[in-house]
């Protein structure tokens, strides 16, 4: 961390001079352990907040300009625009996912009334699928309410955040990567069934087990991937199911009633979509109880199956990550592995047993290189808290 506040600092005082006025924050990112592609079909997730995260130095001006730069980003420079003229511009690039943002908040009649300088850094690894979006989604409304002393609650923070991602941006996410970032605890895995939003705390303290998260490193933009696609595909399906059952989505389905109604989808793609999106939100049921009760052969178990149903009924691991998950698989001490994220690239996520993790990580990262033809990156992660000022 100390680290990660000199850099803001130092980007700080080079663009806007002296940080002595300049509130710093942090929101994380988050690995969802299973659960995937159900936050949008009614299912259940399994996520935590990470250590890694966006921190960012803010300060309010007096007049109504926004002025955003990222040490992640410095070629693009000070990017600047006016709360009076908030608009998507592809050639913004990352900043607007911060204005998104601005503009739900409006929308909500939580009007800025001046602009603000602010600066973020991220320790997530862009386009890794850990989130560096909604972290910086989540964190933009955290620095709005503080600045403005505005009383939003985290949970309204993570909708708005979503509301960005969806209707600035143009993604049409679930609630998931924002809900994890927003109420993230220390040692804690956040089971939540995103049709009600009703949540529980698991406890994540796993003695002599290390989650390590495996990157790809081939980028991926989720406007540029079939997400749209597979949404799309799903809700079409459940139109289908609808003229048997009135199944408010596809994760109130138990697999015995997804079975019995499959044959009201016309084809075979689409059957297999909506098979994952029910059989996936079963297993996160399953994979929530099996920690309670701290079965973590089970829980891997889980893990795995997750990563088939993903590959072979959703499509949506390719090459990369399909090496990772199949060569973790194999490594000694690797109790599950997984994709994890939205796919077509971005990251996987093991859970080993402490004494074998550098010997998971030479042999996957081994059998990777030796099979895509570049190297994956591995990070043993620390489950951290939620959006937080730090000064």
């Amino acid at each position: 961390m100390n680290n990660a506040l000199e850099t803001l600092r130092k980007a700080w005082a080079e663009i806007f001079g002296d940080a002595g006025d300049a509130a710093v924050y942090f929101a994380p990112g988050r690995v969802n352990l299973i659960g995937e592609h159900t936050d949008y079909n009614g299912g259940h997730v399994f996520p935590c907040a990470l250590t890694i995260g966006t921190y960012a130095a803010a300060r309010v001006r007096t007049d109504r300009l926004l002025r955003f730069y990222s040490v992640n980003f410095p070629e693009n420079g000070v990017i600047t625009c006016s709360l009076d003229d908030i608009a998507y511009r592809r050639e913004d690039g990352w900043t607007n996912y911060p204005k998104g943002v601005v503009c739900e908040l409006a929308k909500r009649g939580y009007e800025a009334p001046y602009g603000l300088d602010i600066v973020y850094f991220g320790t997530i690894p862009n386009g890794s699928g850990l989130s560096s979006s909604a972290s910086i989604e989540v964190l933009t409304a955290e620095i709005l309410t503080d600045s403005f002393s505005w009383d939003i609650d985290r949970i309204t923070q993570a909708l708005i955040s979503q509301a960005a991602e969806r209707e600035f941006i143009g993604v049409n996410c679930g609630i998931m990567d924002q809900f994890a970032i927003a109420m993230g605890q220390k040692e804690r895995a956040i089971f939540l069934d995103t049709a009600t939003l009703s949540y529980e705390y698991v406890p994540l303290i796993l003695p002599d087990v290390r989650i390590v998260i495996m990157n790809t490193n081939k980028r991926r933009g989720l406007g540029d991937s079939a997400y749209n696609t597979r949404r799309a595909e799903c809700e079409q399906a459940l139109e289908c199911i609808r003229t048997r059952i009135a199944a408010p989505s596809l994760g109130a389905l138990t697999e015995e009633e997804f079975e019995a109604v499959a044959d009201t989808i016309p084809t075979e793609s689409m059957r297999r979509r909506a098979r994952h999106a029910v059989y996936e939100n079963r297993r996160t049921i399953r994979a929530a109880e099996a920690l309670r009760e701290g079965d973590l052969e089970a829980f891997g178990e889980l893990m795995n199956a997750s990563h088939r149903s993903l590959r072979d009924d959703y499509e949506v691991t390719g090459p990369e990550l399909d090496a990772l998950a199949e060569a973790a698989w194999e490594a000694k001490g690797v109790i599950g592995a997984r994709m994890t994220g939205a796919g077509f690239g971005g990251c996987a996520v093991s859970l080993v047993r402490g004494e074998y993790t550098e010997s998971m990580i030479r042999e996957v990262g081994g059998k990777y290189e030796k099979t895509i033809g570049y190297p994956a990156s591995f990070y043993v992660a620390e489950v951290g808290g939620g959006p937080v000022r730090l000064a």
